[in-house]
């Protein structure tokens, strides 16, 4: 399966418990496309791992960590009064917003091998 915004780090404990991380930040206009990825995501491992999804360290195969912020930013115009010493700063209007999504998915050794092995993970 192809990503094009998601792209995995991956990681491990000295458990042996592995965990894949990956962010996108995207304007509103790849939103839609972002989230299908991560459906995309858990929904394969869903499906792969049916009835496995909790925390390891009580049974779980597999868990993942979710998150998503939005980013305003505004342009500013600053000026420095050389005999003032001291700066003077302007806000512009607040510009498009910025959409961040944070996925973590984590697993034991079987899952982050067929996980690896399904979105072509090294």
């Amino acid at each position: 399966m192809d990503l094009n915004y998601l792209d995995f780090d991956y990681s491990e404990d000295s458990e042996g418990v592995g965990t894949f991380d990956a962010m996108a930040s995207t304007w509103p206009d790849q939103v839609a496309a972002v989230q299908a990825e991560v459906a995309q995501v858990l929904d394969w491992a869903h499906a792969s791992f049916p009835d496995r999804r909790g925390p390891l360290d009580e049974g779980g195969e597999w868990d993942y960590d979710l998150q998503g912020q939005q980013e305003f930013s505004a342009p500013e115009i600053i000026a420095y009064d050389e005999v003032a010493r001291r700066f003077t700063v302007q806000v512009g209007p607040a510009g498009r917003p910025r959409h961040t999504v944070t996925l973590a998915i984590s697993g034991t050794a079987a899952f982050c091998a067929a996980f690896r092995e399904q979105f072509g993970l090294d």
